[in-house]
């Protein structure tokens, strides 16, 4: 997979045949110049996007093992207790450290040496943020407080938002889409190049040749290792997408239509029923046209009880508790993603305990499941630490493979010339040599994916527009010379 394959690229169009036979040619030899071109192009224009996204993206890979250790305090005990207390106690002890906060849910300890939880929305958060207060399960103990987004301590939420948008904010968030939209373009274009390449010995096809020199070597290395990274690359270009602005909206529409949607449990309550029915007059009771008091309102059976029945019903791994909302129960979900994952969930009535609803992971249509599984292991999760590992290596392979292809950009520069010169392209009017019946396809494949994934369709029309403006300039020069 290489930036740049022009060694073994076909003359220039002066010395080449000319005519019908040109047009004509099919198979391999047509289609292999227009990749050589788009693959140098995209390379040259994209790949800064790419290091970037790479270089962010395995500082976040790291972030998980680092929050282990900056806030270790926060998240283990310093003794591991006999009985652990109530979680309504340790709810208790949350609220009088942060008395300011709402308690939205509760993380019970998913370890005998980690603490709970308590999730607090708090004046003064940004969007998306929350007040997380961790407890000792054993003393209650409040062992500090951290602002949180969803499950990532501060140091990793900085990590993810730094890898998603440069912490830029919206504007942002293009520049990672733009990556992940041309990621699979390029890998698997230079994947293509690599395997229809010609070579002596099989064995160079998956190792880097040792007996190499100059520019051949370090096409070795790139086209070798892109080859082993390929299928990861196509994975977390596909998966990066659908956390995008555009292509993710049209992925999540698509998935929608085809029934793929991802499932909720049910957790509404009928008018009337639990700590809070919902509507303000549910309950009333007409008398002879008058509108008599409702009746008391339901006692709250507790987050313990409410536990204590998702349990019983087998949602035990890894717990995360929503508490009631106006007009909606208790909702009780597993988050353990490893391997094999738990993330089963129930709606628990507030009123007497009783499961309103649940919901199996095996039961997820399974377009759902993929997806689910698909993000988990571009975040590093469902492998645990491999996981990590893993991704951590795709990243610096991406980097090497960046710096690999500048570099044979820059040593096949004429280096008779005086002037500053960088390596040249494979010569124009590549489409024009493939036959029609393989032209027109790979034009409305083109156009679809375009508008599917909407970076990488403006950005091939803008290396389009580059082109033929280059072109345009290329004879004017041509012309006054002549």
């Amino acid at each position: 997979m290489s930036l740049d394959e022009l060694q073994n690229a076909p003359a220039p169009d002066a010395a080449a045949p000319a005519g019908p036979a040109r047009r004509t040619a099919g198979g391999w030899a047509a289609l292999r110049p227009l990749l050589l071109r788009l693959h140098f192009y995209a390379g040259l224009l994209i790949a800064p996007f790419l290091f970037l996204a790479a270089a962010t993206g395995l500082l976040y890979a790291g972030s998980w093992q680092a929050e282990r250790i900056l806030y270790s305090h926060e998240l283990t005990v310093d003794s591991v207790g006999e009985q652990a207390l109530p979680l309504s106690a340790q709810v208790k002890a949350a609220q009088g450290a942060a008395p300011q906060g709402k308690v939205l849910g509760v993380w019970p300890a998913p370890e005998p040496d980690a603490t709970t939880r308590v999730i607090m929305e708090n004046p003064g958060l940004g969007e998306g943020e929350t007040l997380t207060v961790f407890v000792d399960p054993y003393t209650a103990g409040v062992r500090g407080q951290l602002t949180t987004s969803g499950d990532a301590l501060p140091l990793r939420a900085w990590l993810s938002e730094f890898h998603a948008s440069l912490q830029l904010g919206e504007p942002g968030r293009n520049y990672s889409e733009l990556a992940a939209s041309w990621l699979w373009v390029v890998a698997l274009g230079g994947l293509a190049l690599w395997i229809g390449r010609r070579r002596a010995r099989t064995a160079d096809l998956v190792r880097p040749d040792r007996k190499a020199t100059g520019r051949r070597k370090t096409l070795s290395w790139h086209g070798s290792i892109g080859l082993w990274a390929a299928v990861g690359l196509v994975g977390l270009s596909v998966t990066g997408l659908t956390w995008s602005n555009y292509a993710g909206e049209n992925i999540g529409q698509l998935q929608d239509r085809l029934g793929g949607a991802t499932p909720s449990v049910a957790a509404a309550l009928k008018p009337g029923a639990g700590a809070d029915g919902g509507d303000e007059h549910a309950g009333h009771v007409m008398t002879d046209g008058m509108e008599m008091p409702p009746p008391a309102p339901v006692t709250d059976v507790g987050i313990d009880r409410a536990v204590a029945a998702a349990r019983a019903a087998g949602v035990t791994e890894s717990l995360r508790v929503t508490l009631p909302a106006k007009g909606k129960g208790y909702v009780v979900k597993e988050n353990d993603k490893t391997l094999p994952v738990h993330l089963d969930s129930v709606a628990v009535d507030p009123a007497d305990g009783r499961i309103m609803d649940e919901l199996r992971f095996a039961d997820y249509p399974l377009l759902a499941q993929l997806t689910r599984f698909g993000i988990d292991l571009h975040m590093g999760l469902t492998f645990g630490i491999a996981n990590q590992l893993a991704l951590a290596a795709l990243a610096v392979a991406v980097m090497f493979l960046v710096v690999w292809g500048y570099r044979m950009w820059w040593m096949r520069r004429p280096t008779k010339e005086r002037r500053l010169a960088v390596g040249r392209a494979q010569p124009r009017g590549a489409w024009r040599r493939l036959p029609v019946t393989a032209l027109l396809p790979l034009a409305c494949v083109t156009a679809v994916v375009g508008w599917f994934v909407p970076l990488l369709g403006i950005s091939l029309a803008a290396f389009l527009v580059i082109d033929l403006a280059a072109g345009f300039t290329a004879r004017r020069r041509a012309g006054r010379t002549a």
